[in-house]
């Protein structure tokens, strides 16, 4: 069995499943890539009802990460945290497709 295409750390699942309470949502987080962003690309983050047929999807602790097939080409291998700091906290992806990147780590250029 090959390792799974994206990560989604106990983190960001405890994350995203409290974000889901709240709003009385299933805990699927829906990441796509568009066009834009300081670097050329920038990841968008929403919650999901349910996983679309050509949808990869990754588990953990019970959270399902989505992600459609145009964008799983330039996230493969990412993992997907949650972080806070003192400069706040966000979901933050490690794209090592990424060769470059904006300070505030929502953009990226391959």
């Amino acid at each position: 069995m090959s390792p799974e295409p994206l990560t989604l750390t106990p983190a960001a699942a405890r994350r995203i499943a409290l974000i889901a309470e709240k709003q009385a949502r299933a805990p699927i987080l829906r990441l796509a890539v568009e066009g834009g962003g300081c670097s050329g690309f920038q990841y968008k983050f929403d919650l999901a009802d349910a996983p679309e047929g050509d949808d990869m999807v990754s588990e953990t602790d019970g959270v399902r990460l989505v992600v459609d097939p145009v964008s799983l080409d330039l996230i493969a291998g990412s993992t997907v945290d949650f972080v806070e700091s003192l400069g706040g906290a966000a979901f933050k992806v490690e794209n090592p497709q990424a060769a470059a990147g904006c300070g505030c780590g929502a953009s990226f250029g391959i």
